[in-house]
C-alpha cells in the first residue's frame, strides 16, 4: 500500500522558522515578583502598559501573594460550612424559636379540629 502523498504532512499553519521580522516586535514587558505566606516567590510578566495588581494568587500553593517580601498577605480565613439551622439560630434566640414553634403547632391543631385537609 502506497503513502497518501500528503505534501504538508507533519506541519501546521504557522509552523516553521519565524522571527520578529515576520511576527512583529514583542510588546515591552516587565517582570513583577510576588511573595506568599509560604515563602514562595513567583515572577509574573506583565505588559509595561498594564496596571500591576497589588496581589496575585500564588501558582504553587494558591494563597494570596503580595509585592512586599517581608509582609506577605495572610491566608484567608476559611469558615466551616453552615447548615440552614445554624443560620436560623444566629437570627433567632431559643425563646423566639419556642414562640414560633408554639404558634405553628396551635395553627396545625386548629386545622385538624376544623377538618381542614392539609397537603
Amino acid at each position: 500500500m502506497a503513502g497518501g502523498g500528503n505534501a504538508i504532512r507533519g506541519s501546521r499553519v504557522g509552523a516553521g522558522p519565524m522571527g520578529e521580522a515576520e511576527r512583529g516586535e514583542a510588546a515591552p514587558r516587565q517582570a513583577v515578583t510576588y511573595f506568599c505566606a509560604n515563602s514562595h516567590r513567583s515572577v509574573i510578566t506583565f505588559s509595561v502598559e498594564a496596571a500591576v495588581p497589588d496581589s496575585w494568587d500564588c501558582p504553587k500553593c494558591g494563597l494570596p501573594a503580595g509585592l512586599d517580601s517581608e509582609n506577605a498577605p495572610p491566608a484567608p480565613k476559611i469558615e466551616p460550612y453552615k447548615t440552614h439551622l445554624a443560620y436560623v439560630k444566629e437570627r433567632r434566640s431559643d425563646k423566639e424559636a419556642e414562640v414560633i414553634l408554639d404558634e405553628a403547632i396551635q395553627q396545625l391543631r386548629s386545622r385538624r379540629k376544623s377538618g381542614e385537609i392539609i397537603f
